[in-house]
């Protein structure tokens, strides 16, 4: 494969990557905002001030729509991952209940996923790379 090939499905990977690891959290965030009287009982239930709750739909959303485009992604996906570790940790704790288990695994998991992702960038077909191109 050439250099160009490689480099071509290398940054298609990337673009897909960043859509389907944020396409939950996109997701989420207009459910959140659906659903926010119940969301914010729940994350009270759980010990979590409902307070936070703007803060998390603004991170999904906000930092979910950065992610998918490509712009600021290594330091979005840096608190993704974080707020992946959080919700593991404060949400899905119940080791006993074998859901709550499958769901702190899977926020481990999403949660190694992002820190792929800040380690490694956007990748070319990015807006965040097309507007250094541009400043160059």
């Amino acid at each position: 494969m050439s250099r160009t090939a490689e480099e071509a499905l290398r940054d298609a990977g990337l673009l897909a990557g960043r859509c389907l690891l944020v396409f939950i959290f996109l997701h989420e965030a207009v459910s959140l905002v659906g659903n926010y009287a119940g969301a914010a009982a729940y994350m009270q239930k759980s010990g979590v001030p409902s307070l936070l709750l703007p803060a998390v739909i603004a991170l999904q959303l906000g930092g979910g729509l950065l992610i998918a485009v490509g712009i600021l992604a290594r330091p979005a996906a840096l608190l993704f991952a974080a707020f992946c570790l959080l919700t593991a940790i404060l949400f899905h704790w119940q080791f006993a209940d074998r859901n709550q288990l499958l769901h702190f695994q899977k926020d481990l998991a999403i949660a190694g996923g992002f820190l792929v992702l800040a380690c490694c960038g956007p990748g070319n077909w990015s807006l965040g790379r097309y507007f250094v191109r541009q400043a160059s």
